[in-house]
């Protein structure tokens, strides 16, 4: 297949990129690098297989040649970036979209739309199922992304309905792994970075509310899974083992031989108190489920910062 990566030299798009290659697939990662990194695909730039275009999706995009799958996941993802970056959040949520579905007709290309546990909001189901219609505050802080995302989820089926485009809903829950950004918010890279220095982890709230996280390798086989399958989504992909703030902090120390202690602050506003998915849609339609334990991802991911930082 010659594949579309938008937002490929981010952190989840660029392990798309490297395991669509190594499948054999052709990829062409189309990025503005606004919260991605040219480093992140450093390594692909010599396979023949592989191109890099630096565009901005919210702007006209014209690709040459047949494409046979587009995989939208462009958009900044950690809450410091979309609060950083609101208006370009939800540009590229709409404006970025439509420019990717307008694309997907034109080439007859079969359309991936990464979408987010985010569209639940603070759910008041759990786990999260996907006929849950979610509690999204449309005024809150995090309202950028979440609202941003949950038009580009009515937008691709309006084009599923009005041109029978073959389109995939995914919705992303917590994933973590090489090539985070220390400074990107989300809760692992920072824990892991405050571990290594043998600084205070900092514990929003009292650290009961929970999060499910899914190792990065895991969530792109669930992507490509959901990119051959004939479901038209969504399904959500993450990790339905759950556990706490404070759980995962002291399991972080543990692991990275740290002498920090935990710090507590106030938790952030409209911060969901509980995520967690429901993956049996997943399991049933796409024969897709985690295998990396906890225990081992973060082994790898805190290596790799070891490394890196």
């Amino acid at each position: 297949m010659r594949v579309l990566v938008v937002g490929g030299a981010g952190f989840l798009g660029s392990h798309l990129c490297e395991r669509l290659l190594e499948l054999g697939h052709s990829v062409i990662c189309v990025d503005n690098l606004l919260t991605g990194s040219g480093q992140n695909v450093d390594s692909l730039r010599d396979d023949k297989n592989f191109s890099f275009v630096q565009q901005d999706v919210c702007d006209q995009i014209d690709i040459t040649g047949s494409i046979d799958w587009i995989a939208h996941l462009a958009s900044p993802a950690s809450p410091i970036d979309y609060q950083k970056l609101p208006i370009e959040t939800l540009k590229v949520g709409a404006l970025g979209t439509f420019n990717l579905l307008d694309l997907a007709v034109q080439k007859n290309a079969r359309f991936l739309l990464a979408s987010t546990s985010e569209v639940y909001g603070e759910p008041q189901m759990h786990p999260q199922r996907e006929d849950y219609w979610g509690n999204v505050n449309p005024i809150g802080i995090r309202s950028v992304y979440d609202e941003a995302k949950r038009y580009a989820e009515a937008v691709t089926m309006a084009y599923y309905r009005k041109f029978e485009l073959d389109i995939k809903i995914v919705r992303i829950f917590n994933t973590y792994g090489p090539r985070m950004r220390p400074d990107d918010g989300r809760v692992i890279p920072t824990f892991i970075n405050q571990a290594l220095r043998d600084e205070p982890l900092t514990v929003f709230g009292d650290g009961s509310q929970t999060r499910s996280f899914c190792y990065v390798k895991d969530l792109v086989e669930g992507l490509i899974y959901t990119l051959q399958s004939e479901t038209h989504g969504p399904v959500n992909l993450g990790n339905p083992s759950e556990l706490n703030m404070k759980e995962l902090a002291s399991e972080i120390i543990r692991l990275s031989a740290s002498s920090s202690s935990l710090v507590f602050k106030e938790l952030p506003e409209d911060d969901p108190s509980r995520r967690n998915p429901n993956i049996d849609r997943a399991k049933s339609l796409l024969g897709w489920e985690p295998k990396v334990p906890l225990e081992e991802g973060l082994n790898i991911t805190i290596d790799w910062f070891k490394s890196h930082f």
